[in-house]
């Protein structure tokens, strides 16, 4: 009789614990949601110098919350939208790191790999860039073979139209070594500088795992490829034509990384080989790596 009351009282005092962690979960939420509508406020009337000091007033009052990831995104957002790039990376980045249980995680993700990106593009000096200045005799494609980079990006990082440079320009260019990892049983295409990761992508491998793995690296770079075929030439602008608007291909003969014409396709192993991705995404990723960049294929 003893054993069946003290188990009764172990089971109230548990249900006890356990609606008053419930409890407390949806009032800090609630409370959370409330605190927040003053800096969405100030937000919304441009007030943004107030409204960060608010988020990071809630933000010291809510840390021992997971909910506290509301509001480091929104602030993250701020310095986003104000230019301050590589502040709300770390912010994101810090998000990842402390809260990557949290489902809003996942969002996170999308804007640090997405934030990633347009850092490359833009002016902004990283730990991954210099300042080059130009030199007589120098041209856009001289300074990308120097330092193991690309036209486009530098291109895209100066806000260059033309090829036009001139002696004593100073430019941004990329001086990290990337390097990209398929994964053929997740189906994505992470691209990587030194050992941090800018972006996953998800892309097609092929049909029956025969997508070749091992260690390769890229050895061509076409845009707008004309496919061949035995007997036939595809046109570019050819709706028949698979590869779509960029072809890198690998250091093993046929094979590479190329865009499509079947965009719904993305996320399957259905190619003949050959890693497919959308031709926006094979866009940026032509634009960033050069050729020699290391490619790893694993199952």
């Amino acid at each position: 009789m003893r054993k069946i009351v003290i188990a009764a009282v172990v089971i109230v005092v548990a249900a006890a614990v356990f609606i008053s962690f419930i409890t407390h979960s949806r009032n800090s939420a609630v409370s959370l949601e409330s605190r927040l509508s003053k800096p969405r406020l100030l937000v919304k009337n441009q007030n943004l110098k107030e409204a960060k000091e608010s988020y990071r007033l809630i933000i010291d009052e809510f840390k021992e919350s997971e909910e506290v990831v509301i509001a480091l995104s929104e602030l993250a957002d701020i310095y986003h939208a104000e230019g301050q790039l590589l502040k709300a990376k770390q912010i994101y980045t810090d998000i990842i790191h402390r809260y990557s249980k949290d489902a809003a995680a996942v969002d996170i993700q999308d804007k640090l790999w997405n934030l990633n990106i347009e850092i490359l593009f833009s002016g902004l000096i990283a730990d991954d860039s210099t300042v080059y200045e130009v030199k007589a005799g120098d041209t856009i494609n001289k300074i990308a073979r120097k330092f193991k980079t690309t036209v486009e990006l530098i291109k895209k990082s100066n806000s260059i139209k033309n090829s036009a440079i001139r002696p004593n320009d100073r430019l941004k260019v990329a001086t990290a070594t990337f390097s990209i990892v398929v994964d053929k049983s997740q189906n994505t295409l992470t691209l990587k500088a030194g050992n941090e990761v800018i972006k996953i992508y998800s892309v097609s491998t092929g049909k029956d795992n025969c997508t070749p793995t091992g260690n390769f690296t890229i050895v061509t770079k076409l845009k707008d490829p004309v496919h061949f075929q035995p007997g036939k030439i595809i046109p570019a602008e050819s709706p028949e034509n698979v590869l779509g608007s960029r072809w890198m291909g690998i250091s093993i003969k046929t094979y590479g990384i190329h865009g499509t014409t079947e965009e719904g396709s993305i996320g399957q192993q259905i190619t003949k080989g050959c890693v497919r991705m959308t031709n926006e995404e094979v866009e940026e990723l032509y634009d960033i790596v050069a050729k020699g960049t290391e490619v790893t294929i694993v199952d």
